[in-house]
Order: C-alpha cells, then structure tokens, then sequence
C-alpha cells in the first residue's frame, strides 16, 4: 500500500462469551495465538507472525452485542473450500453451502459462535 496506509495488521471481532471464543478460534478453528493480553485486558491475536492478525475482545456492554450486519469481514484461504467446509462443519461449526464462481474462486461463509461471520476461498472449480 502506498501513501499514509501501510500493510493491514488485522482485523478484530467483539464476542459475547470470552472463553467460548477464545476455545472456538484456539481449539476449533485451530488459529496459532500470537498475542494474549490477559483475560482481563480481553485482547487475543491469532494468525501467522508475518501476515495479517484475527484478534478478539469481549463485549463490554452495556447491553446486546451490535448488529454485525455490514461489519468487517475475515477472509482465509483455503486449498479446497469444499473439503474445507465438511471438516468446518464435522467439528461442530454453523457454515453456508460453498459457492463456486468458475474461473474465480469458491467461496463459503460460516460463523463464530457469536455470529460473526468469517469466510473462506479457494480455487475456482475445474472444467
């Protein structure tokens, strides 16, 4: 990027249940932690050292999460979208049907525990 934006560090998503996020994108999602403030601090960075960082914070109220509706959104690569919303889906994760877009990608959404939505994309389909 040029000019007063340099590279995106990352990208974070307020959680109504902070042990529950932390287990869901940890052990779930099986992202490597990067940064853990404290529980107190409630800050968690997860993703690779060089590239761009999921982070999580819980909600401090008062009141309902906001609306995620129009948020920003995590998108992760993946080899094969297809396989990797089966496996999403075998450990327990709420995920939408992949879409194929030939001779771009194939994209699917699916959901943190809070709703929010993440997404992945892969290589378009073949023929």
């Amino acid at each position: 990027m040029d000019g007063l934006l340099k590279q995106l560090y990352g990208i974070s998503y307020i959680v109504s249940d902070w042990q529950r996020a932390k287990r869901f994108y940890s052990e779930t999602l099986g992202l490597p932690v990067l940064g853990f403030m404290s529980d107190e601090v409630g800050w968690m960075e997860f993703g690779d050292k060089e590239g761009a960082h999921l982070a999580i914070m819980p909600w401090p109220g008062p009141g309902p999460l906001p609306s995620r509706e129009g948020g920003g959104l995590a998108i992760f690569s993946v080899e094969d979208a297809v396989q990797a919303i089966a496996e999403l889906r075998r450990r327990g994760v709420r995920c939408d049907d992949p879409v194929p877009v030939p001779g771009m990608v194939t994209w699917a959404n699916f959901y943190d525990p809070d709703g929010n939505r993440l997404q992945i994309a892969g290589p378009p389909p073949e023929g």
